[in-house]
């Protein structure tokens, strides 16, 4: 049976990068001031999913994210790797939304899009590393959901036959479709980009995106799918209070990045005489016993 994916993917942050400009006065993440990357467990989503296409002729892949129209890169990096279209929801009304209004979004756009039979992003992204937005977004739409994957196993009669991995182990489960499923970081990595797929949707935009003074501006008349799909809030038939700001009750009042610096350090040798020196300091400290 060939299948309708849909993979929720985000720009992020690069969290290793956080730095002084990081918060706006509002209390949102300043993302113009950090290095933008592709949400890591969202790609070991995008793997399953490509990975599904392989097994079923006739299926598509389709990436949805949320952001700036700079976040159009997360589409062309899962167009290089063998995904087949790409949603942007980009929109001022969208600027600001927690987890809720996330969510809400989402779900509008699936919606929007049609029948859907997977809908597959990463556990958690790591601005926020709250882990609800997928949950959110099967409730939304009323979806079984599979959380804490670590692999597809089969699709077979309707049904999706999924590996979990669980504190304590590791389960197998089966879901009815259409379904919800959230994976690991510790799911098979994504494949690399494919070259040929770079050179074909190298130029790939959202009309956001583009200047009109590209050198390779005729291309987008000539080959309807270098133009990317992009929705407003009114393209999505959204309600404008439940998204961004206004629909995000969660407020972050600040980010700060803290480096821990030792006042002295020592270096020890591997002789017994070290050794204990260091067992007798680290119970007199009450660090140890």
């Amino acid at each position: 049976m060939s299948l309708n994916i849909v993979v929720l993917a985000k720009q992020v942050p690069d969290t290793r990068n956080v730095g002084k400009d990081a918060m706006k006065a509002d209390g949102t993440i300043n993302r113009a001031a950090l290095p933008a990357i592709f949400n890591p467990e969202d790609l070991n989503a995008l793997e399953q999913a490509l990975r599904l296409k392989e097994q079923h002729p006739g299926s598509t892949v389709g990436l949805l994210t949320m952001g700036p129209p700079r976040a159009g890169e997360i589409i062309r990096q899962g167009l290089y790797r063998g995904a087949d279209t790409g949603w942007l929801l980009t929109d001022r009304l969208f600027a600001g939304a927690d987890t809720l209004a996330t969510s809400y979004a989402l779900a509008t756009a699936i919606k929007r899009m049609g029948h859907v039979d997977i809908v597959i992003g990463g556990r958690q992204a790591i601005d926020g590393d709250t882990a609800q937005v997928g949950p959110q977004v099967a409730q939304k739409l009323g979806l079984n959901q599979v959380t804490y994957a670590e692999e597809i196993l089969k699709i077979e009669d309707g049904k999706a036959t999924i590996r979990r991995h669980i504190d304590g182990g590791v389960e197998t489960v089966v879901a009815p479709l259409p379904v919800v499923i959230t994976v690991n970081g510790s799911a098979a990595p994504c494949r690399p980009c494919n070259a040929k797929l770079v050179m074909k949707y190298k130029y790939a935009t959202c009309p956001m995106e583009r200047t009109g003074e590209e050198p390779w501006t005729a291309l987008y008349d000539e080959r309807p799918y270098l133009t990317l799909n992009q929705w407003s809030v009114a393209d999505i038939e959204g309600d404008a209070e439940q998204c961004g700001l206004s629909g995000s009750p969660t407020k972050v009042k600040t980010v700060k990045n803290i480096v821990f610096q030792a006042k002295e350090s020592k270096t020890l040798t591997g002789s017994d005489a070290d050794v204990e020196g260091m067992i007798k300091e680290l119970l007199d400290e009450k660090i140890i016993g």
